[in-house]
């Protein structure tokens, strides 16, 4: 089932979220939902709390820029309860964009390495060294857990630049070809 896409001006974007466990209500299907609604709107990468749920759950699949980003062949994940255990102190600078955020890509530092610890859909440990792209979508989505979004990583003058665009995505005019649940409608 596609499930609506929170954007900008959702209290729940800012939350900070919580742990599950394997008890959590019906995750499978949770899952599911979250990588069915990722791929409608052509995302890589999708959070519970962009689906309106203050948990720490994280959706990726990055396989299909496996041409141009090789670190990103057969990443396709499912991370419960991540912590980001380590970051390199070389970091690059990239255009990111946001399914929160329809229509806004900003330039964004992120950390080139990171060492993560997770659960996955089955609630199996899991500890991995990501770089470059993935480690970037890992950061990312991983952000959203924390109540932290891409509109917090630009300066003052490029909040300013997009503030009709940031209205529009409040107002929930803002043009964008999947389904979102906005702050004001």
């Amino acid at each position: 089932m596609i499930l609506p896409v929170y954007t900008y001006g959702q209290p729940v974007l800012r939350e900070k979220t919580h742990d599950i466990d394997a008890n959590y209500p019906e995750i499978k299907q949770l899952v599911a939902n979250m990588f069915e609604t990722m791929y409608n709107a052509d995302g890589i990468g999708l959070a519970a709390p962009q689906v309106g749920l203050s948990i720490r759950l994280l959706v990726i699949n990055v396989d299909p820029l496996k041409k141009d980003y090789p670190e990103c062949r057969d990443f396709k994940r499912v991370m419960i309860n991540p912590v980001i255990i380590e970051r390199s102190d070389e970091t690059i600078v990239r255009e990111e964009g946001c399914l929160s955020f329809p229509g806004i890509h900003e330039k964004v530092t992120r950390a080139a390495r990171i060492r993560v610890k997770y659960q996955d859909e089955h609630f199996e440990t899991h500890e991995e060294t990501l770089e470059n792209f993935a480690a970037r979508v890992v950061q990312h989505e991983y952000e959203h857990l924390d109540g932290t979004m891409l509109v917090d990583h630009i300066t003052p003058i490029r909040k300013q630049l997009n503030k009709r665009k940031l209205n529009n995505i409040i107002n929930g005019t803002a043009s964008c070809a999947y389904r979102v649940k906005a702050a004001k409608k």
